[in-house]
């Protein structure tokens, strides 16, 4: 199985990054950029075929170290083969 694993400030949280790359896109002649946010996304290759178990793991690999659940929200998604 993968899971694949999109993490996001949480709203309200100040993102740095994210103005940074909004003003070199605009630097590069883009227009129409209101704001942008960053993230990260993983990807975990599992073993074995128990979805629901595999879920509850990669959910606590989230909230462990994968995000910070102060100011980040994830969401994981798990495809079986």
């Amino acid at each position: 199985m993968k899971a694949r694993i999109h993490v996001t400030l949480k709203s309200g949280v100040h993102d740095p990054q994210g103005k940074a790359i909004a003003n070199a896109l605009k630097g590069l002649g883009f227009s129409g950029i209101d704001a942008v946010r960053q993230g990260k996304y993983i990807e975990i290759d599992l073993a074995g075929s128990d979805r629901a178990a595999a879920e509850r793991t990669v959910k606590d690999m989230c909230a462990k170290m994968l995000a910070n659940p102060v100011i980040e929200n994830y969401r994981v998604d798990i495809d079986a083969p």
